[in-house]
């Protein structure tokens, strides 16, 4: 059973940089789409971005299309998200996922972004 395990969050300036990792214990490339959400206080869960296996080019939340950049390293089984430009609104838990081509998802335990001066 595939488990995701998130790494780098943590307390960052505004326009500062954090890049995020999610690694795998099974192999990526048996999914249909890979990718992060993020929730912040009192809000619900977004997805910011994601790769899927038709897409030619990964998917982005319009507010983080310019600062943010997903990619993906097969061969280490771990997808990153580089956050650039950060802002106070970035502040949340992020969680990387992986949806199979049931449709069924699984998620990583979440790690915490904090954008503050």
């Amino acid at each position: 059973q595939l488990q995701l395990v998130e790494s780098g969050g943590g307390l960052v300036q505004p326009g500062g940089s954090l890049r995020l990792s999610c690694v795998a214990s099974g192999a990526f490339t048996n999914y249909y789409t890979i990718g992060w959400f993020r929730q912040a206080p009192g809000k619900e869960r977004e997805g910011i971005a994601c790769i899927s296996s038709v897409d030619v080019s990964p998917n982005y939340l319009d507010s983080v299309k310019d600062r943010f950049t997903i990619s993906k390293d097969n061969a280490k089984n771990t997808v990153y998200l580089q956050m650039n430009s950060l802002e106070p609104e970035d502040t949340a838990v992020y969680y990387c996922y992986a949806e199979a081509y049931s449709g069924k998802t699984k998620w990583g335990q979440g790690t915490l972004v904090a954008v503050s001066s």
